[in-house]
């Protein structure tokens, strides 16, 4: 291969790895503020955003989603068991059906 072919054919090809920052956010409600939304927003690239049946209220999640706008951050619902007083972590007996309906009733909620 003479000087002059050398690297006519050869291509550098770059790969862009993305990750995805996630955080729970907007899990204060009523008189309880939680968490430091404002800070972290702008670190995040999605925002899980609590549905009110474990923490956050409907108040709350409209201000995280206009957060989340103003900082072009993806937002998803976070859905939990209707258990403000524990935050979602006690022992909740419910059939399939029931946590169905807890999820869609929540996804509704942010949507």
């Amino acid at each position: 291969m003479g000087a002059q072919e050398r690297g006519k054919n050869y291509t550098t090809v770059f790969t862009v790895m993305r990750v995805d920052l996630n955080a729970d956010m907007g899990e204060s409600f009523g008189a309880y503020k939680l968490g430091q939304d404002a800070l972290l927003m702008p670190a995040i690239t999605s925002a899980s955003v609590a549905c009110g049946f474990h923490a956050g209220d409907p108040g709350v999640m409209r201000e995280t989603v206009v957060l989340a706008r103003q900082h072009h951050v993806s937002i998803g619902a976070h859905p939990g068991f209707p258990d403000l007083v524990g935050f979602g972590r006690r022992d909740i007996r419910a059939t399939p059906r029931e946590v169905e309906d807890f999820v869609v009733y929540q996804i509704g909620a942010l949507a």
